[in-house]
C-alpha cells in the first residue's frame, strides 16, 4: 500500500495534539497506537516507514520529562518479575534447608534399622528378622 501523501503531516500534527493533550481520535496515550491512531495512520506507518516520526516522538514525550506508556508499564512489569523472582529465591532456600532435614532424617533411620538388624541377628529369640524389599532400580 502507497503511503498517503500527507501522511507525514498528519503523524506531526497528531504529535502535536497528544503532547499538548488535545487528542481527537486516540485516547492520547504516550504510545506509537495512540500516535498512529490520531494521525490515522496503520501502526506499521509508523514502525517501518516513518522510524525517524517515532523516535522523534519518543524523544519529545522524555524531553518533558516523562516516560512512554510502554516504557511504564514494562518498567511495572520489570518490578514485579524481581518480586516473583525474590520469592521464588527465598522458597529455593527453603526447600534446600528442608532437603538437607529430609535427608538427614532418612540416613537416620537407615542407620538404626542397620542397628536394630544386626542385634538381631546377634541375640536370636522370639523375633525373628524379615527378608528385606529388594529395591527398585535407580533411574
Amino acid at each position: 500500500m502507497t503511503p498517503a501523501l500527507d501522511e507525514r503531516e498528519r503523524i506531526r500534527a497528531a504529535m502535536d495534539r497528544i503532547l499538548g493533550g488535545t487528542p481527537l481520535r486516540s485516547n492520547g496515550a504516550l504510545t506509537i497506537v495512540a500516535l498512529a491512531t490520531e494521525a490515522d495512520v496503520s501502526r506499521n506507518a509508523l514502525t517501518q516507514r516513518h522510524l525517524d516520526l517515532k523516535n522523534e516522538f519518543y524523544g519529545k514525550v522524555r524531553a518533558r520529562g516523562e516516560l512512554p506508556d510502554s516504557e511504564k508499564r514494562l518498567r511495572r512489569q520489570l518490578v514485579k518479575a524481581k518480586e516473583l523472582r525474590a520469592e521464588a529465591l527465598k522458597e529455593i532456600e527453603a526447600l534446600k534447608v528442608d532437603n538437607e532435614a529430609l535427608v538427614g532424617a532418612l540416613h537416620q533411620a537407615v542407620m538404626e534399622n542397620h542397628q536394630l538388624r544386626l542385634q538381631l541377628t546377634e541375640r536370636p529369640g522370639s523375633l525373628r528378622v524379615l527378608p528385606m524389599q529388594p529395591r527398585p532400580p535407580t533411574q
